[in-house]
């Protein structure tokens, strides 16, 4: 089930994807295509209120990775 989830992690409030050390977190697709969910559920793991700033450092991460 892991395999297909995007597993991410805010450091220093800052998103990225994991890079194998610290606290993460998983998103599925399906709440990635509901951005406004997506982007709640990401601040409040990342403890910050910059909507903008992830929304557009998620869509750079989903992007990439296809």
């Amino acid at each position: 089930m892991q395999n297909i989830l995007y597993r991410l992690q805010c450091l220093e409030g800052a998103l990225s994807t994991f890079g194998g050390s610290g606290r993460s977190f998983y998103i599925c697709e399906s709440c990635i295509c509901q951005e406004k969910k997506a982007i709640k559920a990401i601040m409040r793991q990342c403890k910050s209120g910059d909507r903008d700033k992830y929304t557009n450092k998620l869509k750079e991460i989903i992007t990439d990775d296809r």
